[in-house]
């Protein structure tokens, strides 16, 4: 690796010069997923890769406090990028970086290191853990309202297709900067919008959600528009999910699947399956972060609300898509829970510590859920021990509270100062008095 890290430092001195490169922006991400940026000129990169370039940390959320403010973002070359939207007469490149202490040691505050930490912990077992979200989204006329852009429906193309030119410019933008698209449509909501990014491990991809979500917002204000990854923005219609495929691998080989199994499953993936079904509820605040996601997971909307798994079930929360012939590396879970507006680095992380902490202590599987759970009565949920998601991010928050496997994930820095930021949304959130309330008992209270 630190040949490999060696090479890249050397191609981006390269490629800089040769493009006559004006100008480096070096990204990294606060606790809740916020895109940070400073820019740096090209005389001063050698020693950035060396080095790292020293900042004031203590203003950015969840990194430290005004007494121990110090930091160091260390670029990482192997994420070097020349940004197309920038002018060909000053060309300007990014790299994300790593967030060191003044001492060089790894920043514990750092979500970037947060997934490293746990990407190891499958490492020592033998794994690499790959992931291929499904990222929604909707595009709006600007961001002060939820006028749509198209009628739309699941698949449709409604010409004049402008969000399908949206969609379209954006794909080509990010394949551009390095990250690979699978494919693309509308979805179920009008003016609703999925570009689905291939598969590959938890670390590139988390980078590349980071960028997927600045290159949308970026080509729809382009074309003066508004792209959101907002969970929620339209009451009466879906939501936006990120619907996450994962797997883990062994050098090659999918530990996830077994031939001589009736789900093509392996006992790591039942095991696996097991462990995001029994944490779910505690990792929900990490992956639904927002009051708003909560107005999503609600009945009846395609979202997740209970806990179960399925092979062709939509309605579960796990689904394993159906194993193809010869398509053994293709066996995976797709976890239905998450949102677009989370922090990809916490999410990837707290949903495979969910997944190792069932395999490390062999959790059994219950068996598939294949009927519709939104029709169930309560009772028979109950009856058959099918438990349910937090309503709202007070009890998601309460729930992560106590967790062990949570903190351990994101080590105490990072717990401590989500929790905190999470309650402190819940209490702005709580006491306000919405329009809603206005329009309801105003006129005859």
């Amino acid at each position: 690796m630190a040949e490999t890290k060696e090479t890249a430092k050397e191609h981006v001195l390269k490629i800089t010069k040769d493009n006559d490169i004006k100008l480096i922006r070096l990204w990294f991400t606060d606790i809740l997923g916020f895109l940070k940026s400073f820019s740096i000129t090209p005389r001063e990169l050698e020693e950035a890769l060396a080095d790292g370039v020293g900042f004031d940390g203590s203003s950015i959320e969840g990194f430290a406090r005004i007494d121990e403010s110090d930091m160091l973002a260390l670029p990482d070359p192997t994420t070097f990028q020349i940004l197309p939207w920038s002018q060909p007469q000053h060309p300007v490149a990014r790299m994300f970086c790593d967030i060191l202490r003044p001492g060089g040691q790894a920043f514990d505050g750092d979500p970037r290191y947060v997934l490293k930490r746990n990407l190891q912990r499958a490492s020592d077992l033998g794994y690499t853990f790959n992931v291929g979200p499904e990222m929604e989204y909707f595009y709006f006329k600007n961001a002060e309202g939820t006028q749509i852009l198209d009628e739309g429906g699941y698949f449709d193309l409604t010409p004049p297709d402008t969000a399908s030119d949206l969609r379209r410019e954006t794909i080509l933008t990010l394949e551009k900067l390095g990250v690979n698209v699978q494919h693309s449509h509308h979805e179920v909501a009008t003016s609703q919008h999925e570009i689905d990014l291939n598969y590959t491990d938890a670390l590139t991809m988390a980078d590349n959600i980071m960028t997927y979500r600045l290159v949308a917002k970026e080509v729809a204000l382009r074309n003066s528009v508004y792209a959101t990854f907002m969970p929620k923005p339209i009451f009466g219609i879906n939501g936006s999910g990120m619907h996450v495929h994962q797997s883990l691998f062994k050098g090659d080989r999918n530990a996830f699947f077994d031939k001589n199994d009736q789900y093509y499953l392996s006992k790591i993936a039942k095991h696996y399956i097991a462990g995001l079904l029994r944490h779910a509820p505690e990792i929900t605040s990490i992956v639904c972060q927002w009051v708003n996601s909560y107005k999503r997971l609600v009945p009846g909307y395609e979202a997740p609300v209970y806990l179960s798994w399925a092979r062709r079930n939509r309605s579960d929360m796990i689904r394993v898509p159906e194993y193809q012939p010869g398509k053994e590396t293709s066996t995976r879970i797709e976890f239905r829970v998450p949102d677009p507006a989370c922090n990809p680095y916490l999410a990837f992380s707290v949903m495979l510590a969910a997944g190792l902490e069932g395999i490390e202590k062999k959790y059994e599987l219950a068996d598939p859920i294949e009927e519709n759970l939104f029709e169930m009565s309560s009772q028979e949920r109950e009856q058959r021990g099918i438990g349910s998601l937090p309503i709202n991010l007070s009890d998601a928050i309460s729930l992560t509270e106590n967790s062990q496997l949570v903190r351990k994930a994101l080590g105490d820095h990072v717990f401590d100062s989500f929790i905190k930021n999470k309650k402190i949304e819940w209490d702005q959130y709580r006491t306000q008095v919405t329009e809603y309330e206005l329009k309801r008992y105003l006129p005859i209270l």
